[in-house]
C-alpha cells in the first residue's frame, strides 16, 4: 500500500499528467488520484488472481494425495479375497476355542428340533389287511391245463393280488386257475356279482322286466339293463326287499351258493349263504353287495358258465394232468329253468361293458359280464364274471382282486379284458376245441 502511495503522488507524476491533460491544479489532483486508485485496482486484481491459481494448484495437489491414499487404502480382489480368508480363519479359531463349552447344548438343541420335525411328519400306514400287490401265480399246480390259456392268464393278471378262473362253459372243464389258493379257499364277499342271481331270481318271479322301468318308494325309475350296466344298488336293493329273504334264499342255493362248485378238486371249500337276512341293512344290502354271503372264484365261474351256456348248471372239473385232460368227460350238476330268462339280462350284461361299470374290458370281442366292488373287513375287493359271444369258442373268464385302493370291478374287468385280446391275438376263439370224449356228446340246453 505504502509502495502506491507514493507512485501516486509522486510530483514528476503529477507534472507529466498535468503536461499531458492541460487541466488545472485542482483538477490535476482529482485526476492524479483517479488515475493513482486505477492503477492500484489493476495490481489488487493481479494479486487476486494469482492467489485464486495458487489456491486451484494447492487444492489439486491435495485432491490428488487423497486419491492416491484411497487408492492405496482399497486392496484388490485378490488382496480382498486373501484378507477374508484370514478373517475366516480367525474366526473359525475363536469359535474353536470356545467349542468345548458350548457344543453339547446345541447338539441338544438339534436333536429336540429333529424330533419336533419327526412328530409332525405324517406317517404312511397300510390300511388294508391284504397286499395289492403279490405273485399271484407262486405255488400253483398246472400240468392239466390249457398252456395257451395259462400264459394270456398270468401275464394279463401281472402284478395284483388276485385270483383268474377260466371255465369252458360247454363242459365245466377249468382251463386255467390262477393262485388256486385263493380260487378254492373260502370265499369272499360277492359285492355287486350277486346281482345276476338277484335278476334272475326277480324275472322268475314276474317282479319286473327287461323293458319296462321298475318303480319302488320314489319318483326314481329304472329299466333292468341300465340297473345291470351301471350296477344300480337302489333298484336291486329294493328288489330284494320286495322278494323277500325265503325266495331269495331259494334260488342262491339253486344257482350254487353255500356249496362246492368242483368235483374232487383238492382243497376247495364251500362258500356261505346267511340262514337270515344280514343284521348290517337286511335283504338291501344282501341283494344289492351280497352282505354275509361269501363266494369262491370258482363258485362264481359256474354261476356264468350256465348263463353263459342256456342254462347248464356243470360241476368243475380240474384236470391233475394230460391224461386226465385226454379222457374228460363233463358232469350236470342240474339244469336250471333260466333259458327264456337270460336274453333278458344280456342287454344289460353288454352295456356293462359297452357302456357302464366294465368298460375297460371292451375289444373286437363281444364280451358281456358284471362287475362287484365292495370292502369286506379292511380288505378292497374288485370282481368281474364274463363270457364272449361269437361262433368260435367261448371261455368264462372270472377276476378277482384282493388288497387296496386299486383292487375295484373297474379294474377286474381291465384284467378280463386282457385275458381276451392275449387269446384273441393266438387266434385261439377262431381254432377248433381239442377232441375229447366230451366233444362227441350233444351239448346240453
Amino acid at each position: 500500500m505504502k509502495r502506491i502511495e507514493k507512485i501516486s503522488f509522486d510530483g514528476e507524476a503529477e507534472k507529466l499528467q498535468n503536461e499531458v491533460s492541460g487541466c488545472s491544479p485542482a483538477v490535476i489532483v482529482s485526476s492524479g488520484s483517479l488515475f493513482a486508485l486505477q492503477i492500484y485496482m489493476k495490481r489488487l486484481s493481479s494479486l487476486l488472481i494469482f492467489a485464486l491459481a495458487i489456491g486451484l494448484s494447492v487444492g489439486s495437489v491435495f485432491a490428488l494425495v487423497a486419491v492416491e491414499t484411497v487408492a492405496a487404502d482399497t486392496p484388490t480382489p485378490a488382496a480382498a479375497k486373501k484378507k477374508k480368508r484370514k478373517k475366516a480363519v480367525v474366526k473359525k479359531a475363536a469359535v474353536a476355542a470356545i467349542a468345548p463349552a458350548t457344543t453339547p447344548k446345541v447338539v441338544a438343541v438339534k436333536a429336540d428340533v429333529a424330533a419336533t420335525t419327526r412328530s409332525k411328519r405324517k406317517v404312511w400306514t397300510q390300511t388294508w389287511d391284504e397286499p395289492t400287490y403279490k405273485d399271484s401265480a407262486a405255488g400253483d399246480k398246472t400240468e392239466g391245463e390249457d398252456p395257451a390259456i395259462r400264459k394270456a392268464a398270468v401275464e394279463a393278471l401281472g402284478p395284483y393280488n388276485g385270483s383268474i378262473v377260466v371255465v369252458d362253459p360247454n363242459t365245466g372243464r377249468v382251463l386255467s386257475m390262477v393262485n388256486q389258493q385263493l380260487a378254492l379257499g373260502g370265499g369272499f364277499q360277492p359285492c355287486s356279482t350277486i346281482k345276476v342271481s338277484v335278476a334272475l331270481a326277480a324275472l322268475r318271479e314276474g317282479l319286473v322286466d327287461r323293458v319296462n322301468p321298475a318303480h319302488f318308494y320314489s319318483k326314481r325309475s329304472a329299466d333292468l339293463t341300465d340297473a345291470i350296466a351301471f350296477s344300480n344298488n337302489y333298484y336291486f336293493g329294493n328288489l330284494g326287499v320286495k322278494l323277500g329273504y325265503e325266495r331269495v334264499n331259494y334260488y342262491a342255493h339253486l344257482f350254487g351258493y353255500g356249496e362246492k362248485a368242483g368235483l374232487n378238486i383238492d382243497g376247495e371249500h364251500p362258500g356261505y349263504f346267511p340262514p337270515a337276512p344280514p343284521k348290517n341293512g337286511g335283504m338291501n344290502m344282501l341283494t344289492s353287495f351280497g352282505e354275509e354271503i361269501s363266494q369262491t372264484p370258482l363258485e362264481f365261474a359256474a354261476i356264468m358258465s350256465a348263463v353263459a351256456n342256456g342254462g347248464t348248471l356243470y360241476w368243475m372239473q380240474y384236470p391233475k394232468d394230460q391224461d386226465e385232460v385226454k379222457n374228460f368227460q363233463p358232469e350236470v350238476k342240474r339244469h336250471l329253468d333260466i333259458k327264456n330268462l337270460i336274453g333278458d339280462i344280456k342287454p344289460g350284461m353288454k352295456g356293462a361293458v359297452d357302456f357302464g361299470t366294465a368298460r375297460r374290458a371292451r375289444q373286437d370281442e363281444e364280451i358281456l359280464g358284471k362287475t362287484g366292488t365292495c370292502s369286506e373287513g379292511r380288505t378292497h375287493l374288485g370282481w368281474f364274471g364274463s363270457f364272449n359271444e361269437g361262433s368260435g369258442r367261448k371261455v368264462v373268464v372270472v377276476v378277482m382282486l384282493t388288497g387296496g385302493a386299486p383292487s375295484i370291478g373297474a379294474t377286474a374287468s381291465g384284467v378280463a379284458g386282457d385275458v381276451y385280446r392275449l387269446l384273441a391275438s393266438e387266434n385261439f376263439f377262431k381254432a377248433s376245441p381239442p377232441l375229447t370224449p366230451a366233444a362227441f356228446l350233444p351239448q346240453i340246453r
